[in-house]
Order: C-alpha cells, then sequence, then structure tokens
C-alpha cells in the first residue's frame, strides 16, 4: 500500500484512520522543567523539539491516531544518577484549534534506553487518539509534558511551555456528519510497553562502597535489642546513664557528592552485667515525608567512639522503616542500639561517630569533626574481651576497632543489581534529604531544622 493509501487499524472505540500523508513538522519552544521537589534542584531552562504526526486529511466521525515524538527535551538527566533501561515515562498534552477545541492526553510506553546521568533525555513517542467531528482544519499544538521515573521511587518532573507555541500538524478534516465542536479527547494508546524492571542497571555511579554492615558480633549480642526503648529515667540509679544532647555537625559523603547535616545526638547507656546497652538517640524531630518511601528500605548505623579510659568504638544500628510511608506523613527518628562492653577501668567516654545510612542498595557515610563533644560518660570496670581499641571494625569509614555487637545484623543484606543500579545515588531522595529510617536529615542550618519541629 503507497504512503498516500489508507491504513486501517482497529482501535478502542472504532477504527484508527491514517488516511492521506502523515505529517511530521517539527516544533521548537522555550521550556521551564521542574525537577521533583525532593531532588532540590532548581527549575531548569531550555528548549523543547518536537515533532507531530497526524493525517494530512480525515473525515469527520474518524477517529485519528495522533504521535508525538519528542526530538529533545528541555532538561538533560541531571548528574545524579544513572537512569536505568524502561525505567522513563513521558506523558503530554495537544491542544487542539481550528474547527475543534479541547486536548489530546498523549502517553508514551515505560521504555527507554539506559540514560547515563548529565546526558539527554531519552523518550519514547507518545500517542493519543482524537475523533474528528466537525468539518474543517484542525491544528495540534504540542504543550505540557511530564516525565515519571519509577526507580527507586516514583517521581516526576514536569515541564511546560514558556512562550507561545505554533501548531505541530494541521488535520483537514471533510464532511460526513456533522457533531458539533469538541475534539473529544481520548486516552493515549500504548499504555505499557517496556518492562519495568530496569533490570539492567547501569549506574556507573559509585557502588557507595557498601563498607559496614558487617560489624564484628564478638560478645555479647543478645543485650543490643533492648535495654529500654528510650534512656529515660526509670528509677535504677546507677543502672540507667543519660547522656547530654549535643549537636554533630556532620560532613556526608554520599552517592551524589559530599553534603554537610546538621542533628543533635544523646548517648543513654543502661547497665547489663559488665556490659551496657547504649541507646543512640537524635531529637524527636518529627517532619514530613519528602517522598513515598517503601517499607524496609532505609537503615542506620553508627560507630559510638570511646575515649578517656577504653578505646575503640561501639556499633550500634537502628531498625528499617517496618511500613511504607507516604508523601506528606510525619516520620520519627529510630533509635540506635547496642551492647558496650568495656575493655578499661576508669571513666570512659562515649561520643556519637561515622554514622551509616543504607538506603536501597546505596550507602551514604557521615563523619563528625574530630573534636565532637562526648554525650556520656561511664565509669567503667575491664571485662573480658572488651573494647580497649580491640580489633573489630570500627563500622563504615572509622578506624580503631569495636568489640560491641549491635542488636541485629550488620546491616540491610545486599540486595541485587536491579536494586543497587537503581538507586545508586539515594538518587532524588538525597538531593536535599538524607533519609534515615524514620529520620530526616536536612542539609540546612540547625537553626532552620529546629523551627520544623
Amino acid at each position: 500500500m503507497s504512503a498516500a493509501g489508507v491504513a486501517l487499524m482497529l482501535g478502542g472505540a472504532g477504527i484508527l484512520l491514517a488516511a492521506s500523508p502523515a505529517q511530521a513538522a517539527e516544533v521548537s519552544y522555550a521550556t521551564e522543567c521542574i525537577p521533583p521537589p525532593i531532588s532540590g534542584l532548581p527549575p531548569v531552562q531550555g528548549t523543547t523539539k518536537v515533532q507531530i504526526t497526524a493525517p494530512a486529511e480525515a473525515k469527520v466521525g474518524d477517529t485519528i491516531e495522533v504521535v508525538w515524538k519528542t526530538v529533545q527535551a528541555a532538561s538533560k538527566n541531571p548528574d545524579v544518577l544513572d537512569l536505568a533501561q524502561d525505567t522513563v515515562k513521558p506523558t503530554g498534552t495537544i491542544t487542539l484549534g481550528g474547527v475543534s477545541t479541547g486536548e489530546v492526553k498523549m502517553e508514551g510506553p515505560r521504555q527507554n534506553p539506559p540514560i547515563p546521568k548529565n546526558s539527554p533525555m531519552v523518550l519514547p513517542d507518545m500517542k493519543g487518539t482524537l475523533k474528528l467531528e466537525k468539518a474543517g482544519e484542525v491544528t495540534l499544538t504540542p504543550g505540557a509534558y511530564g516525565i515519571n521515573v519509577s526507580k527507586p521511587i516514583s517521581t516526576d518532573t514536569k515541564c511546560a511551555p514558556k512562550e507561545p507555541v505554533q501548531a505541530g500538524a494541521t488535520v483537514k478534516v471533510t464532511d460526513g456528519g456533522g457533531g458539533t465542536t469538541s475534539g473529544g479527547t481520548t486516552n493515549g494508546g500504548t499504555t505499557n510497553g517496556g518492562t519495568t524492571n530496569g533490570g539492567t542497571t547501569s549506574g556507573g555511579t559509585t557502588s557507595g562502597g557498601t563498607t559496614s554492615g558487617g560489624t564484628t558480633n564478638g560478645g555479647s549480642d543478645g543485650g543490643a535489642t533492648d535495654g529500654g526503648t528510650t534512656g529515660g529515667t526509670d528509677p535504677g540509679g546507677p543502672t540507667d546513664h543519660q547522656g547530654k544532647e549535643i549537636e554533630v555537625a556532620y560532613s556526608c559523603k554520599t552517592p551524589i557528592g559530599d553534603k554537610n547535616a546538621v542533628s543533635p545526638v544523646r548517648i543513654d547507656a543502661r547497665k547489663n552485667g559488665g556490659s551496657y546497652d547504649l541507646t543512640v538517640k537524635f531529637s524527636k524531630s518529627v517532619m514530613d515525608s519528602p517522598a513515598d518511601i517503601p517499607a524496609d528500605s532505609v537503615k542506620p548505623s553508627m560507630e559510638v567512639k570511646l575515649g578517656g579510659a577504653d578505646k575503640g568504638f561501639v556499633h550500634v544500628e537502628g531498625p528499617t522503616n517496618k511500613e511504607p510511608i507516604k508523601s506528606g506523613d510525619p516520620i520519627e527518628i529510630p533509635d540506635l542500639k547496642g551492647t558496650y562492653k568495656p575493655g578499661a577501668t576508669g571513666k570512659t567516654t562515649l561520643s556519637p561517630g561515622v554514622l551509616t545510612v543504607k538506603a536501597l542498595g546505596t550507602t551514604t557515610t557521615c563523619t563528625p569533626p574530630a573534636d565532637v563533644p562526648f554525650s556520656l560518660e561511664l565509669d567503667t570496670s575491664a571485662q573480658p574481651g572488651g573494647a580497649s581499641g580491640g580489633s573489630g571494625t570500627g563500622g563504615s569509614g572509622a578506624t580503631g576497632g569495636s568489640t560491641a555487637s549491635g542488636g541485629t545484623s550488620g546491616g540491610l543484606a545486599e540486595t541485587g543489581a536491579e536494586d543497587a543500579g537503581a538507586l545508586r545515588a539515594l538518587a532524588l531522595v538525597a538531593g536535599t534529604v538524607i533519609l534515615l529510617g524514620g529520620a530526616v536529615f536536612t542539609f540546612t542550618p540547625w537553626q532552620r531544622l529546629r523551627g520544623m519541629r
């Protein structure tokens, strides 16, 4: 059949006509794209280039297919993370003019090649259908569009024209029975298309170094889990020790670069035989979640630094979030727990140490300043196999060793390449925020964080 022939395609509500040669004119227009709020990135100004394909001629009553080909998206994939295959899905709107009014909703499949960071966005074609209801000329003008990325969490970038846009195609509609105006807005076909897996991670980005996790189980593990949910003030005199809250200015190595975070931290202890059950508490700051967070996806841990009479580190860790956290819902900071077995007799200090946050296959490491003050001082008695500069791991980035064990295993089990590659960067969750289990470290001055409580 020649290009000028008639192609008949069965469509949902009738027959899709591509009568006469289809048009494919390129339209360029200035565009502003708004990244997901959680990314912390500013609006992007750019140029969108689109080709609109539609039949040159059709009859009243025909349902035609319209195709939107994005020749150039207004913004690149930011320098944040590599986007895996089949994780990007576009939607858009075409405005009708001439004898028809309204809009055609356009939709593309979740189908894309791997897109490296800081490279052009590659978007699949979008399609929509339009039923012609009046004779005359119908113009098709591309307008706003959105880009959804499905992994690691669903995020949307919204792009809108910043100047009047020219029509990308015109359809000449000959009579064949009259309907009234409108031009109908039917849904864009081809929804699915690509698989949503993105399996082939690429993500040459940092593996975040799965570093710690594997704490050294040395000695007393059991006590790590309990020991009072908060280092409260239960009566019991010398068995309960509440530390003082100190503000810690962390320097964080994240998969998307270096960040600074300030948070108040307190270390409490409860005597358990010759050892101490430790609870590290972040200030009871309740904040709204900046995005939907899947259950069991974020886990924090810390290496508490010993000073004074004793030396070394004590590994403490918190639980993963047991339930999904919806965007906008309040989230709280979890307690980190572990067991400290003294390796020296005398007055021992406990200070916040290196903090590690594992989330969806990535690792973020936050280091306190060398002169961070201690939160708690204990009168300790040396125990066999105790700390005193022992040879265990100091956790992520820490040195000096720890012999105490955390309450549970040493971190998230390694997930497959799919999860690791999908969010090599804690990505759009970390432009301004590091998620800490139920906690949020916001990279803003502490004064502003305090104002959110």
